[in-house]
C-alpha cells in the first residue's frame, strides 16, 4: 500500500511539474475559481470574447507597475463593435496571492475594472500556475474568442494588432 502510495505522489509531482504554457493554437485550458466575493467564475463561460488571462499578485512589482497597461487595454476595447461571433475583449485575471484581503486592495489601488479576478488564494501552488507552468509573473495568455491560444505574452501591441482585427470596419 505504502508503495502505490508512493508511486502516486511520485507520479502527480512530476506531472505537476512538467506542466507547461499551452501552444499557440491550442486550446485553452480550462480554469475555474472564486472570485473576491466567493462566486465560481470560468475560463469557458468567457468563450465569445477574446480573453487575456493575467497571472499576477498583489505582491509582485513587475505586476502591479504593468497593471495600467493591462487597465488602458480593457479600456480601450469597452463599447467598440466587433465582427460577428466576438463579443469582445475582456481580462480573466488569476492572482497568485495567498492574503485576501491584500488581493482585494491591490485590486482597487490598481483601477482593475473588469469583473473578472480569480485566485484560490494558494500562491505559487495555485492550481492555474501549475495548469499553465508559471514559474513567474507576471505572464499573460491571449485566447481567441473560440478558446484557442493566439499569443503568449504578448506585448501590449501585439495584443491591440490581434484585438483590432477582430473589430467591424
Amino acid at each position: 500500500m505504502n508503495k502505490i502510495l508512493v508511486s502516486i505522489i511520485l507520479f502527480l509531482s512530476v506531472y505537476q511539474a512538467q506542466a507547461q504554457m499551452p501552444a499557440v493554437g491550442t486550446k485553452a485550458i480550462e480554469l475555474k475559481y472564486q472570485n473576491p466575493e466567493g462566486k465560481d467564475i470560468s475560463l469557458s463561460s468567457l468563450q465569445g470574447n477574446i480573453v487575456l488571462i493575467d497571472f499576477w499578485a498583489s505582491w509582485c512589482g513587475p505586476c502591479r507597475r504593468n497593471n495600467p497597461a493591462i487597465v488602458a487595454l480593457y479600456n480601450k476595447y469597452q463599447g467598440k463593435k466587433f465582427v460577428k461571433g466576438v463579443k469582445g475583449f475582456t481580462i480573466y485575471s488569476v492572482s497568485l496571492d495567498q492574503n485576501k484581503t491584500n488581493w482585494i486592495n491591490a485590486i482597487k489601488q490598481d483601477g482593475l475594472v473588469w469583473p473578472y479576478h480569480v485566485s484560490d488564494l494558494k500562491g505559487w501552488y495555485a492550481d492555474g500556475a501549475a495548469k499553465y507552468g508559471i514559474r513567474s509573473i507576471p505572464q499573460t495568455v491571449l485566447v481567441d474568442e473560440t478558446g484557442y491560444v493566439i499569443a503568449i505574452n504578448p506585448t501590449h501591441s501585439l495584443v491591440e494588432q490581434l484585438v483590432d482585427k477582430k473589430l467591424k470596419k
